[in-house]
């Protein structure tokens, strides 16, 4: 995020270690001192940079349906046989790499999802680019699903995002009127900050 290049080395130590080109270190996802494929194909390796308050990546799969799948069952090879490559995996459940790796392609950002901003942009905008990233989004669910089932999701995330949206707008016009009126204080330093240790309003 732009806002956080300006923010103290104390503050951003921790994303630089995802965050300087890991699309060009293989140590990213395959572990220097392991470097084993059956190693990268496990959902937690992900865990060690998708995690945590800015983006909880790890959290939202591991309490999903498919995480609870994954945790029930990865022990066991039948279930979850890391040791062959991505293109012939069968998983019991999707893995973070068999949806975003898919077929052992590299490319993390080819397969992400249409959502950004922690669900708070639209994703469907007429344009070209996301009906595409749409159309893959689906193709890589009915592998398990059918279409309708990845379309009808796909719509009620739409829907979450635009009634979020529209508190969003509602709520800031609140704010903004009080402000206009004299009546939006400064928050107290005594009241709770906000995540990033601002206090709001200051």
């Amino acid at each position: 995020c732009a806002w956080s290049i300006e923010r103290p080395p104390g503050d951003t130590a921790g994303c630089t270690f995802c965050h300087t080109s890991s699309e060009e270190r293989c140590s990213t996802c395959h572990q220097r001192h392991q470097f084993d494929p059956a190693v990268a194909r496990r959902s937690e390796q992900c865990k060690a940079c998708h995690w945590g308050k800015d983006h909880r990546d790890w959290e939202a799969y591991d309490i999903s349906i498919h995480g609870v799948v994954y945790q029930v069952n990865k022990w066991n090879p039948q279930e979850f046989d890391f040791s062959k490559k991505m293109a012939d995996a069968d998983y019991v459940g999707p893995t973070c790499q068999y949806c975003h790796l898919r077929g052992g392609h590299h490319n993390v950002q080819r397969l992400s999802t249409v959502y950004t901003s922690m669900g708070m942009s639209n994703a469907d905008r007429g344009a070209p680019l996301w009906k595409e990233k749409r159309d893959t989004w689906v193709s890589v669910c009915d592998d398990c699903h059918s279409p309708r089932f990845a379309r009808k999701n796909l719509q009620a995330m739409d829907e979450a995002c635009k009634d979020a949206g529209l508190k969003y707008t509602e709520t800031s016009k609140v704010a903004e009127n009080l402000m206009l009126d004299g009546m939006g204080e400064p928050m107290p330093k005594d009241l709770a900050p906000d995540w990033s240790g601002q206090h709001i309003w200051s």
